[in-house]
């Protein structure tokens, strides 16, 4: 089969490779038809790692992704042979401490697709992987919706997560899929005001065009400022979907006593400060929000019953031999890129 494999750092090759095999009686093989490019994605291409987990090349990345089952084994039930599917890249024990308490997204043996030392990405034309990451579609579900309810799903999760008031007040930092899928669930669940930041002028034009309470950027107004005059009593919750070191900081100033601060964006750094005395002076929470949990079906959903739409978010469509191109673009945020997808076939 082909696949496009991350040779060095900005380096990709379209090379064959053996085609998997089932394993398991539980197993499922996919012929992958569509990759989302995701900024974990990126952080591998442009640096080769994100933080203790260091890629060893060559490797084969891509996490976000939908396809057709093949061939299944003799004991799966979920799908059949010849169905659409999305896929969650997650592959959980279910016998640890984690899994028995319903965390499987932080299960001990925990295995996710595109993740150094653990599974081979989906950039490729076949993938084998448990029946319980593969979620059967409808017909009028494109690949491309089923790809991204992946970023959605996180999205779900987070919001879940966050246990927001009614009418609570939250502002998003960052403007870039998984942030426009934090919007898109905060606007389903009829939140109050929501502010958005964001350095990147395509993305926050992007964002503008959703209509929030406030777009801005970081690097040219004072956001803190701005978001402070327009809701005084400051804000319920923060989403911080960046990654970037300085939106903590600007995370705690917005929030109002008792608020929360969700973590998202994954940071390219090891380690972050925070104004420890401000955090503990207006009892903040942190939290963590570690990709998703039970939350892929809930996202595939409410694309499929158009509480959300999503469409808008992919903007480039690229072929497997043209990921390098893909991911060029997207790590250097050229075009006005929001979304781009590779067409496995």
């Amino acid at each position: 089969m082909k696949a496009a494999l991350l040779t060095g750092i900005r380096k990709f090759e379209t090379r064959q490779l053996p085609e998997p095999n089932l394993a398991k009686d539980t197993d499922v093989l996919i012929r992958i038809k569509m990759v989302g490019v995701c900024g974990s994605d990126i952080h591998y291409y442009t640096t080769g790692r994100i933080g203790s987990q260091v890629i060893q090349f060559p490797f084969t990345v891509g996490h976000e992704a939908a396809g057709i089952v093949e061939q299944v084994g003799t004991k799966v039930t979920r799908v059949k042979p010849g169905q659409r599917i999305a896929i969650d890249p997650a592959v959980y024990c279910g016998q640890c401490d984690q899994c028995r308490a319903g965390r499987e997204n932080t299960c001990r043996e925990l295995l996710f697709l595109g993740c150094p030392g653990q599974l081979a990405g989906a950039l490729c034309e076949y993938l084998v992987l448990p029946e319980f990451c593969c979620f059967p579609i409808k017909d009028r579900t494109t690949f491309e919706q089923a790809t991204l309810s992946e970023p959605l799903a996180i999205a779900v999760y987070a919001v879940e997560r966050s246990h927001l008031p009614t009418k609570a007040s939250v502002a998003i930092l960052g403007a870039g899929p998984i942030g426009m899928s934090v919007f898109q669930v905060l606007r389903a669940n009829h939140v109050g005001d929501v502010f958005i930041t964001e350095k990147i002028p395509d993305r926050l034009k992007f964002a503008q065009q959703l209509k929030p309470e406030y777009c801005g950027n970081p690097d040219r107004a004072d956001v803190v400022g701005e978001i402070s005059k327009a809701a005084p009593l400051l804000l319920d919750a923060v989403f911080e979907c960046s990654g970037d070191r300085m939106a903590y900081d600007q995370a705690v100033r917005l929030l109002k006593p008792g608020g929360t601060m969700a973590l998202v964006g994954i940071p390219e750094f090891d380690a972050v400060s925070f104004p420890i005395h401000d955090l503990r002076r207006k009892e903040i929470t942190v939290l963590n929000v570690r990709r998703q949990a039970h939350c892929t079906q809930k996202a595939i959903d409410w694309l499929e019953a158009k509480k959300i739409n999503l469409d808008a978010m992919v903007t480039h469509h690229f072929s497997l031999a043209e990921t390098k191109r893909a991911f060029d673009l997207v790590a250097h945020y050229r075009d006005g890129v929001m979304k781009a997808m590779i067409h496995v076939e």
